[in-house]
């Protein structure tokens, strides 16, 4: 049995590679960083038009048709060149309409959403513990909404919001409607700032019809932001061995000294395997549900702990210009931290793992 992935799959990841590479090589990367607005319209075009906001919509509302191993293949991608942009909140976004919103609804939303020419993203999470349907507060009354979210990525950019409210239901949100404020937190991922957004009253409409519920959006959640920890942590390995080769002490590279060579081997150690965790949640959310929450969870707990240990260690390799601004390790070691923060640590994750295997 083969289990690596379609020569399609491969094409798919080296394509957004390639222009990664050419359009958003690190010193782009480190302008956008600088500036803090994490996002460049002309890359967000570009991606668009390549099909890259529209994955996993169907082919009728616009989009390429494709599958969450897919989706995670390219969220991988994205952590690896550290892409700013509203990719993970928009992606996220479609999930939710396409598990949980009507066919009339779906008619209605996707089209513009798969050509790149509005943009979405979530707005579930209310603190640091109330990420999970059971925990949400914010209220739907009639076709009103009213509450406060936290961790909303792009929640200036975006044209609307999938919120998640009291029930575990879902509602799609014009994000510019009065009674929505948005507020800047000043996060700590340049790549991707946050939000605070408050609702009230603000006009919203349930997304109803659909065959999937808010723990599905959850676990796919938990695989788009583990292939991207785990994409972030294969970046900081390369650089990791690069400044090893270059940087030199008493006459010859540091990569020469025992003590660095088993701490980069152990990195590639930690991270390699659990390239896995994330291919089989994926997969397990395309074919196989009733694996999919638990899946979805080990590979956010395991994936995003490995991941912050390989940030650290990296910040350590880099010796003390690895704690400067200027050390491009800290634009990686930021977007893990978000990783792993966003919608349950890994500690949560390991909690609901627990719970789901009856523990």
């Amino acid at each position: 049995m083969d289990f690596g992935l379609s020569e399609e799959q491969e094409m798919l990841q080296e394509t957004i590679r390639g222009f990664a590479q050419n359009e958003c090589p690190t010193t782009r990367l480190r302008e956008l960083f600088d500036e803090g607005v994490g996002h460049d319209p002309a890359l967000w075009s570009a991606l668009a038009e390549m099909g890259v906001a529209g994955l996993t919509i169907p082919e009728e509302h616009g989009g390429a048709g494709m599958e969450m191993l897919d989706l995670a293949l390219v969220a991988e991608v994205m952590g690896e060149f550290a892409i700013p942009g509203p990719f993970l909140g928009h992606s996220l976004a479609i999930q939710g309409v396409l598990l949980t919103g009507s066919a009339a609804q779906q008619a209605a939303i996707l089209p513009p959403l798969a050509s790149g020419e509005q943009v979405a993203t979530i707005a579930l999470q209310e603190s640091d513990t109330a990420w999970q349907a059971t925990d949400w507060t914010v209220k739907l009354d009639g076709d009103r909404i009213s509450g406060v979210k936290t961790i909303v990525t792009h929640a200036a950019l975006a044209d609307h919001f999938l919120v998640g409210v009291r029930g575990g239901d879902l509602v799609w949100v014009d994000a510019k409607a009065d009674g929505v404020s948005i507020e800047d937190v000043n996060g700590i991922d340049r790549t991707r700032p946050v939000y605070r957004v408050t609702f009230n009253g603000a006009p919203a409409t349930r997304l109803e019809g659909g065959s999937g519920t808010a723990g599905d959006l959850l676990d796919a959640a938990a695989v788009l932001l583990s292939a991207d920890a785990f994409g972030a942590a294969s970046k900081l390995i390369d650089l990791d061995v690069a400044y090893a080769l270059e940087r030199e002490q008493f006459g010859q590279p540091i990569a020469q000294f025992q003590a660095i060579k088993h701490t980069i081997a152990q990195l590639g150690t930690d991270i390699e395997p659990t390239r896995a965790l994330f291919w089989y949640a994926a997969h397990a959310l395309d074919e196989l549900p009733d694996e999919a929450p638990r899946a979805a969870s080990v590979a956010k707990a395991h994936i995003t702990d490995r991941a912050m240990n390989a940030a650290r260690e990296s910040v350590e390799l880099h010796g003390g210009y690895g704690f400067t601004w200027e050390c491009e390790v800290q634009m990686w070691f930021k977007r893990i931290m978000l990783d792993r923060a966003q919608l349950g640590t890994p500690d949560q994750h390991r909690e609901r793992t627990a719970i789901l295997g009856g523990y």
